[in-house]
Parts: C-alpha cells; structure tokens; sequence
C-alpha cells in the first residue's frame, strides 16, 4: 500500500499547477468555447490543457495506474489503483467570467477513494482529504456544520444536463426544498458544492445524474469533514446527497418523495 499521505501534496502541486492554467485563460478572449453533448455542456481549451497537464502527471509519476478523465475517457492498464480527474469543474462559470471553478483530482483503490483534491484557484482555496484522515483547507481541518433544522439551513442543488427534455428533472425535488430552507443556492460546481459542505458553507447538497469525476474528490473531502454523503437514486447513477448528519435523513425524504 502506498503512502496516501505523501501522494496528497504532490496531488496538491499539480492542482496548484492546473490552477496557474485557468486563471491564464480566466476571463480572456481565448477560451476557443464548444459544446458537448448539448448546448448546456460546454468544453474550453482550459479544460483540454488542464487534463492534459493532469494525465501527463500521473504517467510519470504512476505509469500503472489507471486513469478515468472527463474530457479524453478512461485509460485502463488493470490496475487496483485508479485516477479520477475533472479538469475543471464549472467550466460554465469559467467560460461566463464567473469564480466558482475549480480542478478536482481524487485516486481511488478498487473503487473507492482514497485521496481527494479539489482546488479553486481564483479562491485560492486548497480542499484535500486522506480517508481516515480528515480534511483541510489550506492546510487547516474542516468539518461540516452543526445545524439541525432546516428552516436554519442553506442548502445547494443543480440541474441535469439533459434537463430539457427530461421531465425529471430535480425541478420538482427544489420547489419542496426550497420552501423548507433559509436559502437554496446554484453553486454551478459539483465538487465545490461537496466541499462546501464539508467545510460548513454549505448544510447540505443534492444534484440528480452526475459523473464519476464530478463527484469523487468532493464526497471523500464531505466525508472526511463529518457529513453524510449517500447516492439517492439507483435509476440514476451519482445522484449524490451530502449534508450534515442531522439533516441528511429530512433531506433525503423530500428528495426522493414522488407527486
């Protein structure tokens, strides 16, 4: 087994060397902005550098490894050890000129992660985790709120890329949140939204049908921090739910309560 606590601050370097990328790019003119699979998702040269520099990392330092990145797929090399990358998550936000973006990086053993980084670079805000660990920002241990009732919480959700033409949508599951809850916000980045709650920023998060690498940094960092991070929805895969212990059960009945 190796050394997990020695691989988080080269993890942390290369996410700080990604981060110098995206704030070259962040609000500029050069962005070279396409689509993927529909006009909502979006992919900027920044993304393309950021994994690539990512990749390159990786097979230096661990050749064998495996490696599933959003924008070029997975490398398999079957190995027991696998690298989940976003390169830049929020690329809407970077793309509009907007600062909630960041780089997410976890390693993962037989499936399960092990090491998780999440860095926002216009923030300047380093979130990492070794399970059974704890978690940190900036080098400082988070943990996630202490609220227990709803009508004190501020909580964060999403909407699914296919959220035209699929009627489910999380539309319904926000308007019964969103009444129940000081404040409902759109953070526009799945692994900040995770690591916002581990850090106590946020009481709570849900969004329906994510990605692998949206959500694999984020949920070790949430759980690390002493939330509770579940999936809700097996006919979607990583529908994930995080919040605080207390919370989580309340949360998860209205999430997943059919009309």
């Amino acid at each position: 087994m190796m050394n997990l606590n020695k691989v988080r601050p080269l993890v942390e370097e290369w996410a700080r060397q990604v981060g110098e990328i995206q704030l070259r790019y962040f609000r500029s003119a050069d962005l070279e902005i396409a689509t993927k699979y529909n006009d909502f998702d979006v992919v900027t040269r920044a993304d393309k550098e950021s994994e690539a520099l990512i990749i390159s990392k990786i097979n230096e330092t661990f050749p064998d490894h495996d490696i599933l990145a959003e924008e070029s797929g997975e490398y398999s090399r079957q190995s027991r050890w696998r690298w989940v990358i976003d390169p830049l998550d929020g690329t809407t936000n970077f793309s509009q000129g907007l600062p909630l973006f960041c780089v997410s990086i976890a390693l993962e053993h037989d499936g399960e992660p092990v090491v998780g980084v999440v860095y926002a670079p216009y923030l300047n805000e380093m979130f990492s985790a070794v399970k059974g660990a704890g978690a940190t920002l900036n080098g400082n241990p988070i943990h996630c709120s202490t609220k227990t009732t709803l009508n004190m919480a501020v909580v964060s959700t999403g909407l699914p890329v296919d959220k035209r033409e699929n009627r489910d949508n999380n539309l319904s599951a926000i308007s019964k949140v969103g009444v129940e809850v000081r404040g409902l916000r759109r953070l526009g980045s799945a692994a900040i939204d995770l690591c916002y709650t581990g850090a106590g920023f946020l009481d709570g998060y849900w969004e329906l049908a994510l990605h692998r690498w949206d959500i694999s940094a984020g949920s070790l960092i949430a759980s690390e921090a002493g939330a509770t991070v579940g999936y809700f929805r097996s006919d979607r895969p990583y529908s994930i739910l995080a919040a605080t212990p207390a919370l989580y059960p309340e949360l998860h009945s209205l999430i997943t309560e059919r009309t």
